[in-house]
């Protein structure tokens, strides 16, 4: 049996149909709602980074898995392909942090990692203020705020996402790939291609490539900074080839990752996140999450994976708003 028959193709056809709706071209991204209401490409993708990132350190807060996390960030992207986060005198725009929260929400539900409602509020509320032992109760106007941001929130995500639910996600098909390859032991491989395929949520592939696409981009990116080789099969094909995957759409993904870490240069040597913790290695159900909040794990050139440091902000009241907006 070929790898694309034992590893990449999903079983679920329906499945796979229902996700290529979902799948856009980079020039169909340039005329989302936002970018249309007057958002700048890069201002519009830094606000997705943003969200995710936010989504990123309330699931650390909460303990939730990496799957969990990836889930919710796709629902923040394919949501801000329906609606804007501009502000406009007609509307109010939709912030980046009130749809991260609501998107963890259902999230959590989805992959059957549910956690109290309270519990993800009370995270919502010291990650947006940045003070990670921050006491919130019941009686604090910002525990209501963002209490009812993410009910009123939860319907309108539904609906634009059309009810479609469920996913398949790269970190699990990326783990079959390495079993596949029997590379599953090498903890340098392994490890920076976890990083590069938790880095991918914070920007829009999941929009433009398949999970299978995302998966082997993350593995072709992991062994050339490790520098392992896959050896051809029997009828001399290389493992792309193999998996039945265009090797320029997997540069292409590629590229879309370096960019990513062009906008965000890496830190200096030694700085952690507010919320930093010990990494964990990864099972198949991408059952521990690698990324602190405030930075996220990659591959630097000399093949050595350190974090990430992502834009900070300032605290964020739901009262007061961002700098980009109000909530």
């Amino acid at each position: 049996m070929s790898p694309i028959d034992s590893v990449a193709i999903p079983s679920n056809e329906v499945l796979l149909r229902a996700q290529s709706q979902w799948l856009f071209t980079s020039a169909e991204l340039l005329r989302t709602p936002s970018i249309l209401d007057g958002l700048s490409p890069a201002q519009e993708h830094s606000n997705r980074s943003k969200g995710v990132n936010f989504i990123t350190q309330v699931g650390i807060l909460l303990k939730l898995p990496q799957i969990t996390l990836a889930t919710a960030s796709v629902y923040l992207h394919r949501f801000y392909v329906r609606h804007s986060m501009v502000d406009l005198p007609s509307r109010p725009g939709l912030h980046h942090y009130a749809i991260a929260a609501t998107s963890l929400f259902l999230a959590t539900k989805v992959e059957e990692n549910c956690r109290k409602m309270k519990e993800l509020v009370v995270a919502c509320c010291r990650v947006a203020q940045k003070q990670p032992n921050l006491v919130v109760d019941e009686q604090n106007k910002e525990y209501w705020r963002w209490r009812d941001t993410i009910l009123v929130n939860e319907d309108l995500l539904l609906e634009s996402l059309c009810f479609d639910l469920q996913l398949e996600h790269p970190h699990r098909l990326l783990f079959d790939i390495l079993c596949y390859y029997n590379v599953q032991d090498n903890k340098h491989l392994r490890n920076a291609a976890w990083a590069f395929v938790n880095d991918s949520n914070l920007t829009t592939l999941c929009l433009l490539f398949p999970a299978r696409t995302i998966a082997a981009a993350a593995l072709y990116a992991a062994a050339k900074h490790t520098d392992v080789a896959f050896p051809d099969d029997e009828w001399g094909r290389p493992w792309w080839e193999q998996l039945s995957l265009d090797i320029v759409e997997l540069r292409k993904a590629c590229s879309v990752l370096a960019e990513a870490y062009e906008e965000n240069p890496l830190p200096r040597q030694g700085e952690k996140g507010l919320y930093a913790r010990e990494e964990d290695d990864i099972d198949e159900n991408g059952a521990k999450t690698r990324s602190s909040p405030l930075t996220t794990t990659t591959t630097t050139t000399n093949g050595n994976v350190q974090s990430r440091a992502l834009e900070e902000e300032r605290p964020v009241s739901m009262s007061e708003g961002s700098e980009e907006g109000e909530v």
